[in-house]
């Protein structure tokens, strides 16, 4: 049993972008709402909800050609074309009786194996249910995605003692591999686990803030990379989900929470807020919120309201003296900093994670399905657990004691030994009953974080290790600050080749960190630029490319994990791989002309061979290096995995799995299969014939033609007329042949041209400094 066809109901933000990621897993999916009066097109609201996707960045498809999976309808005409629909998917205005008008004119559409599921946030699957037959019950669930459904991976399913086991089973796995999410099995209670926490939090760090005088941008900066929290902070992500959306959400949840929840306690309305919001400060989606864009002259001034009047004024990053203080200490250190700051910390975080504590079992049997709701739903980056483990269960217990506060009996139970602990290698987390249990991992899922626990390194040096994933594979890790890749990282490449060639049998290359590799190290390249060490930096470029040569002529399989960014010499690592398993969240893209360079690490020469024996292709030598040059010229970047097969940045055969944490598990099976296949490794391409200056010279008319457009700056002229003399082959013509020795040499000739350019050093200082690219 699975899911070969699916609906939504409800063309509206959530609707539509359900409908969307549905399509993004390769499921066709009609999409319906209501017929406006007098509308001629009576499917106008669901037609124009795919329309208006296909604009919105970022992008609610992964790639533009699954549109077409998505067909629009109507609530009126179209309803009955549901009887062969597996999933349909509720997404309706939050009102129990229109929800229920629909659901009495579904049942007698729906096949009986069919189900049906709301995407409600708010409303207990108790009152869905009312009045509705003994199978419709059985088949019904809810299924609560977060905003935006494709990138936000928290898939919260509830369900009754009524439900079909079955289909539970069904929808769960169909959001886990198919969807990319991790499922978490919440109670039916009210807010389910994310938003019930959420939403409390929110609350209680708004009120402190407002409390303690504190301004936005400094409560942002408390709550937020301190605590985990996406750089939004608290206020930001206000203005991201909407002012007005938040007291909708408090109102619900306040008709159905207990009598006696702590929520009820500390909610209040403030004056100011509800003046931002009846003014039109909504949020981002209207003139601003608590943080608004004006525009001073020709340029836009970033305000922030003041929380005591409401009034506007220029928005300042302060330097917080309580978390500079505390980074060797860390949390613990934070909260218990005797300022205004570390005193915010300690209100928000001791409300909040003594409210979790004091909700389970009642709303999840797990503490690890807690914390694992907020990391996905919120983009957490611990649970409140994992949280109270970093200032000491203990240690939270003791000054909630001696500050009158009620300790929770699970946060009574963890003051021993912690919430989390790790018993023969294996994490374990407390149960409500006393107890420690080893936190479940899915089958098919493989963590390095879980290697780690039991092992040690094969090789290791600042920058990299080498693990043993077993079976004969191993898997080679970068360490550094967003994996950015430096001379340590390819040394160790170069010793990990050696030793998975002697001892093993395949090689993985994977991270669990957000992303695989943001390229080269920019900081120490400046350094190293800035001392005039140029014999060094050459070195580097051509060390790189020995390490990638060496790694895609090995002979075993090395197969590409990536997940997040993998940009310049990150992608050029996977350019080299005998095969990429990636996450479906992958943004690949050779970036280097933003900052003044070209690709130095063989990823002209790579892009070059690939589209040069695509199939697709037309005849003749330019249209493969125009393509290429379009490609890096304009420093693209694919916004998922689906994009980068149709840029070139991964073969058609390359895979693609939608659940990052099933992404190394799949790349070690796939590295597996290729071994039992018989792996060789690939021949040297016989010929490469390039046009050399005749080819050189119709891209400089291309560039020429976009800088009198006003698109190409100065600088990107000379930039894509070095990046030309690689892919052209320099000075070459289409009846000679060119090994892969003789690009690799054109790009560090071009790589160490540019990068002494006073106009290059000036972009990469710009991109360090304020992390975007310089039009120079």
């Amino acid at each position: 049993m699975t899911v070969k066809k699916a609906a939504v109901i409800g063309a509206g933000v959530m609707g539509s972008g359900i409908a969307a990621h549905l399509a993004n897993a390769g499921i066709p999916v009609m999409l319906l709402d209501i017929v406006p009066d007098g509308a001629a097109d009576r499917s106008t609201l669901a037609r124009g909800a795919i329309q208006r996707m296909l604009k919105t960045d970022p992008a609610p498809f992964m790639s533009k050609k699954v549109a077409r999976l998505v067909t629009p309808g109507n609530t009126e005409d179209d309803l009955q074309s549901l009887s062969d629909c597996d999933w349909i998917v509720e997404a309706v205005v939050e009102d129990p009786a229109v929800k229920a008008d629909l659901y009495a004119r579904l049942e007698p559409v729906i096949k009986p194996e069919a189900v049906v599921s709301s995407n409600t946030s708010t409303i207990p699957l108790s009152i869905l249910t009312r009045g509705r037959s003994d199978a419709f019950k059985a088949s019904f669930m809810v299924t609560h995605f977060f905003n935006p459904p494709r990138y936000m991976r928290l898939l919260e399913v509830v369900s009754a003692p009524e439900t079909d086991a079955a289909k539970v089973a069904m929808i769960r796995d169909v959001g886990d591999r198919r969807l990319g999410k991790g499922v978490v099995t919440c109670k039916d209670t009210p807010g389910f686990i994310a938003n019930r926490i959420g939403t409390f939090w929110i609350q209680v760090a708004i009120n402190e803030a407002i409390d303690l005088g504190l301004t936005v941008e400094q409560a942002d900066q408390i709550v937020g990379r301190p605590m985990g929290v996406p750089k939004t902070g608290v206020f930001g992500l206000v203005d991201l989900v909407g002012l007005d959306l938040m007291p909708k959400i408090a109102q619900s949840l306040l008709t159905t929470l207990p009598a006696n929840d702590a929520y009820r306690a500390i909610y209040r309305v403030d004056p100011v807020i509800e003046r931002l919001i009846a003014d039109g400060y909504t949020g981002r989606k209207g003139k601003g919120g608590f943080y608004r864009l004006e525009r001073s002259g020709p340029e836009k001034v970033k305000e922030s309201v003041d929380l005591r009047t409401g009034e506007f004024s220029p928005s300042t990053k302060p330097r917080i003296e309580a978390v500079e203080a505390t980074k060797a200490t860390g949390l613990a250190g934070l909260v218990a900093h005797d300022s205004v700051e570390g005193q915010y910390a300690w209100r928000v975080l001791a409300q909040t994670l003594s409210y979790a504590a004091g909700l389970v079992p009642e709303i999840s049997d797990t503490i690890h399905g807690v914390d694992e709701a907020m990391r996905l739903g919120y983009a957490w980056k611990w649970g409140p657990f994992e949280l109270a483990d970093m200032i000491g269960a203990d240690t939270l217990a003791a000054r909630l004691e001696a500050e009158g506060f009620a300790v929770p009996p699970l946060l009574e139970l963890a003051r021993a030994e912690g919430f989390y602990k790790t018993v023969d290698g294996i994490l374990h987390a407390l149960h409500p009953d006393g107890g420690y249990r080893p936190v479940p991992r899915a089958e098919g899922v493989l963590w390095l974080d879980d290697i780690k626990r039991t092992s040690k390194p094969l090789l290791k040096n600042g920058s990299a290790c080498l693990w043993d994933l077993g079976d004969g594979v191993t898997g080679f890790e970068v360490t550094t600050k967003m994996n950015a890749l430096d001379d340590q990282v390819m040394d160790l490449l170069g010793k990990s080749i050696a030793l998975t060639g002697r001892d093993y049998k395949a090689m993985v290359l994977y991270s669990d960190g957000t992303n695989f590799s943001v390229g080269a190290n920019l900081g120490l390249a400046l350094f190293v630029i800035n001392v005039a060490l140029w014999d060094q930096v050459e070195q580097l470029v051509e060390g790189g490319q020995k390490a990638y040569q060496a790694m895609k002529y090995a002979p075993f399989p090395v197969v590409g994990a990536p997940a997040g960014l993998a940009l310049g010499g990150g992608c050029e690592m996977l350019l080299h791989c005998d095969a990429v398993q990636a996450a479906g969240e992958s943004y690949i893209g050779l970036v280097e002309t933003g900052v003044g360079l070209v690709p130095g690490w063989g990823g002209c020469k790579e892009m070059l061979l690939r589209h040069m024996v695509n199939p697709k292709r037309p005849n003749g030598p330019m249209p493969p290096i125009q393509s290429v040059f379009e490609t890096l010229g304009t420093a693209k970047v694919a916004k998922s995995a689906m994009e980068a097969q149709e840029l070139g940045f991964l073969r058609p055969t390359d895979g693609i799995t939608m659940n990052r944490d099933r992404v190394l598990a799949d790349a070690k099976a796939r590295a597996l299969a290729m071994v039992q296949a018989g792996y060789t490794p690939p021949s040297p391409p016989e010929e490469i014939r390039l046009p050399g200056p005749t080819a050189r010279t119709g891209m400089k008319i291309a560039v020429d033609q976009m800088a009198l457009a006003g698109v190409a700056t100065p600088h990107d002229r000379v930039v894509a007329d070095a990046l030309a003399r690689v892919l052209s082959g320099g000075d070459t013509d289409i009846t000679e042949t060119l090994d892969e020795d003789a690009i690799l040499a054109l790009e560090r000739a071009a790589f160490m041209e540019m990068v002494r350019h006073p106009a290059t050093i000036a972009r990469i200082e710009h991109m360090l400094e304020t992390n975007k690219p310089l039009r120079n």
